[in-house]
Parts: C-alpha cells; sequence; structure tokens
C-alpha cells in the first residue's frame, strides 16, 4: 500500500480546466478558466503547487500532509475542516482522478452553517484530449447500482472494506433510495425540482442532492448542525453504468471521523 505522500505525487502533472461556482440552489455564479500544477522537488520530497486563475498566482510550498485531508491509493481524496464550530466557516473539498482527468468539488457552509456556495473544478491533463460528460440527470442514476467502498480514517486505523447495493427509482413523481450495507438497510424518499433532489423527510435534517455538469452531483445538508450527525458527499458519473461517491463522514459532536470511497456498477 502507498503512503499518504505517495497517494498524493498520483496528481503530479499540469491540471487546465476551469472552477465554476453555483449558487445552493444551482444557479452559475461564474466560471473561470484554471491551470493547476503540482511538482515534485527534492525527489519529490517537496511539492511545489501553482494555481491560475486567470491573471492571479498563488504558489504553495509543502513537505508534508495536515490533519485535515486523506488520499486514497489512486490519488482521489478530499481535504475540508476537521471540526463543525459555532459562527465559523465550515466546508470540504473533494477530489477525484480518472487517467487523463480530475473531477473536484467544493462545498462551503458560511458561519450559520447555512449552504453558501458550491465550486465544481474539470481538470485535464495539458496537451491531452478530454471530452466532457453531459450534465447529471434523475435517469442517468436510476436503477441498482452494486458498490466495493473502502473506509479510511483521520486517526490512521485499518481502512475498512464493504460491498453495497443501492437502488433508486421513481415513484408518483418522489425518488425512493435504498441503501443497503452489511445488516443495514436504510431507505429514503425526496422530491424533484430541476437539477435538485430533496430528501425532506425529517423537517429537522434537510439534505439535496444538485446535479452538476460533467456528470458531477453534490449531496449535503441545507444546514449543518451542532449536536446533529451528517455527512458531504460528492459523486461522479464516469462511465453510464461506472459511478464513483465519497463521503466525509461528521459526528454529532461535529468531528470528521471518516473518509469513504464507493466504485459502483449498475447492474
Amino acid at each position: 500500500m502507498r503512503s499518504q505522500w505517495e497517494r498524493l505525487l498520483q496528481n503530479i502533472g499540469v491540471w487546465s480546466g476551469s472552477f465554476t461556482r453555483f449558487s445552493p440552489q444551482g444557479e452559475l455564479v461564474n466560471d473561470t478558466p484554471s491551470v493547476v500544477s503540482l511538482e515534485g522537488l527534492n525527489n519529490n520530497q517537496t511539492i511545489r503547487q501553482i494555481i491560475r486563475l486567470r491573471e492571479d498566482e498563488k504558489v504553495l510550498e509543502y513537505s508534508s500532509l495536515g490533519r485535515s485531508v486523506l488520499f486514497f491509493e489512486n490519488g482521489e481524496f478530499s481535504q475540508g475542516s476537521i471540526q463543525l464550530a459555532p459562527y465559523s466557516e465550515f466546508g470540504a473539498e473533494f477530489g477525484f482522478i480518472q487517467k487523463n482527468r480530475r473531477l473536484r468539488l467544493v462545498q462551503l457552509f458560511d458561519k450559520n452553517g447555512d449552504l453558501d456556495q458550491l465550486t465544481l473544478i474539470r481538470e485535464h491533463l495539458a496537451e491531452t484530449e478530454a471530452p466532457q460528460r453531459p450534465p447529471l440527470t434523475i435517469d442517468d442514476l436510476l436503477g441498482e447500482w452494486h458498490g466495493e467502498g473502502v473506509t479510511i480514517y483521520p486517526d490512521w486505523r485499518s481502512p475498512d472494506t464493504f460491498s453495497s447495493t443501492l437502488q433508486l427509482r421513481l415513484d408518483a413523481g418522489r425518488l425512493i433510495q435504498s441503501l443497503s450495507f452489511g445488516e443495514r438497510t436504510i431507505t429514503s424518499t425526496a422530491t424533484i425540482k430541476g437539477s435538485i433532489i430533496h430528501f425532506d423527510q425529517d423537517p429537522q435534517k434537510q439534505v439535496q442532492v444538485l446535479l452538476l455538469p460533467d456528470g458531477a452531483s453534490a449531496n449535503c445538508p441545507v444546514k449543518v448542525k451542532l449536536r446533529q450527525s451528517f455527512i458531504l458527499e460528492a459523486g461522479w458519473l464516469i462511465e453510464p453504468n461506472l459511478r464513483q461517491r465519497m463521503i466525509r463522514s461528521y459526528s454529532d459532536k461535529g468531528e470528521w471521523v471518516s473518509l469513504t470511497l464507493v466504485t459502483e456498477k449498475r447492474v
């Protein structure tokens, strides 16, 4: 198994793309061309990262990783807040890699805990072809998906692996979702309004899934609250019957407790 640093090195390269910002309601706010380069220095002991957004340039150098980030074997990662605290901003970034492409998603909440903005970052290695997928639709998700998942932990304990089954179907205009893993099955229902799937069964725990360009999706609470466990999730439909989801889980104390990557195939 690769170390966390070796997993980070899977991201080395020059990535061309764009940062596209959306409102919590899925409205496009702005789209900014980007070039992000990650270069290994000192025999890959140090990373130099340069982020160019139009004329703005930011240079970072680091030789170690903080507690807020975890990487999977192939370089996929999530970084973000390790603790939900009152009156402070909160959020996370998710990063997927497929061959010469990366898809990243940032979810940000304001100081009141309300979902504030989403940024979708679509990238490909410079000088390579990278056709994007169409925007995600409900029809892309319907059916039965069999998944293999791995969960890693900020406290470095051994990873857990599991199998899952996700069923999505429509019934009288509502989406019915049934997720099974281990001995557990969780069923929930949602309304669909345009590009937003709204899980509204529990008034105290409103959750929405936003369907985004390039087969991406953003799943998160409308508001994050203390004394209430929650997850932040990003998804990417890589091929018509192949999807990945990354889930960042928080306890009822607001602590980041785990990161899960599920690779699902529609059967």
